[in-house]
């Protein structure tokens, strides 16, 4: 199976604690040598991790969470952005 960048980004996370098999993580690997837009997210997912790591708390807009989720699922199923914000 040739990965896109939508197999990318549902194995992220388990990309990032490298729990998933062998094959597929070499896969990841030789898509992200060539692709700019998954390198990024995986930077961000990192960055992102790191800053939940940190023992300083912070408070997200109200709503955010759910427009998060919606924007997400909205990439996942190939629609087009609202207005482009979160």
């Amino acid at each position: 199976m040739k990965l896109n960048c939508k197999h990318v980004w549902m194995y992220i996370s388990d990309y990032i604690d490298n729990s998933v098999d062998p094959e597929l993580r070499l896969q990841i690997e030789r898509h992200l040598e060539h692709c700019e837009i998954c390198s990024a997210i995986l930077d961000s997912t990192r960055n992102i991790l790191y800053l939940t790591a940190d023992d300083r708390t912070f408070t997200l807009p109200i709503g955010f969470s759910e427009r998060l989720h919606a924007r997400i699922r909205g990439e996942l199923a190939g629609h087009p952005r609202d207005n482009g914000e979160i």
